[in-house]
């Protein structure tokens, strides 16, 4: 279930509904007429290796990190033709583009691909609209859920760093930062993009 704050007014649905999804944003769009951006940050992903990933899991996953994103898009696209200006934000990974050691994420990286390639077709049908479409990819950041992660492996993290060119982590802030940028006209000739913040993990 996912909170929607629009002007202090809460909205919750279940993204993966799809009947929920477009009754969510038809309510939205009847209400103020539009949608300028669209931040799809809703995620979720099981970890496991190859040999213990099970089916169910595997689609698991690429429902919460395609599906997810799919369906609140599709669903809110009338309303972003509407702006006349919109923006939509979508979250790949730097697994995305590289395996990360130690890390069992064959699903995530699956779905954060998908999430890339999908973004990539959204900014070339929405340029017509004047709808920009990019992803940002995180590296890591220090959420609670990868708080936990770290807890369970000793050393990941010195192996997280050392993948890094900043030996830092990073925060939700960080993350939080671009999407302001991207959501703003500062990136009004930025689409199909999408912007590393990894402290470099990617770059080399």
């Amino acid at each position: 279930m996912i909170g929607i704050d629009l002007k202090g007014a809460e909205r919750v649905c279940d993204l993966l509904d799809e009947g929920a999804t477009n009754a969510c944003f038809a309510d939205i769009g009847t209400q103020f007429g539009k949608i300028d951006v669209l931040v799809n940050a809703a995620a979720f992903a099981v970890f496991a290796w190859i040999e213990d990933l099970v089916y169910g899991d595997w689609k698991k996953t690429l429902a919460s990190e395609l599906d997810i994103v799919f369906l609140p898009v599709r669903a809110a696209w009338p309303w972003l033709k509407a702006s006349g200006a919109a923006s939509v934000i979508n979250f790949a990974s730097a697994n995305a583009w590289k395996a990360l050691e130690g890390s069992p994420a064959l699903a995530h990286c699956a779905g954060k691909g998908g999430v890339l390639a999908m973004t990539r077709q959204l900014a070339m049908e929405g340029a017509p609209h004047n709808i920009r479409a990019n992803t940002i990819a995180p590296g890591f950041i220090r959420t609670e859920a990868t708080g936990r992660h770290l807890d369970a492996q000793p050393g990941f993290l010195d192996l997280v760093l050392s993948k890094n060119m900043l030996k830092l982590i990073g925060e939700p802030s960080d993350i939080g930062w671009c999407a302001t940028w991207l959501a703003s006209d500062e990136a009004r000739y930025v689409t199909g993009a999408d912007i590393a913040v990894d402290a470099g993990a990617t770059a080399w």
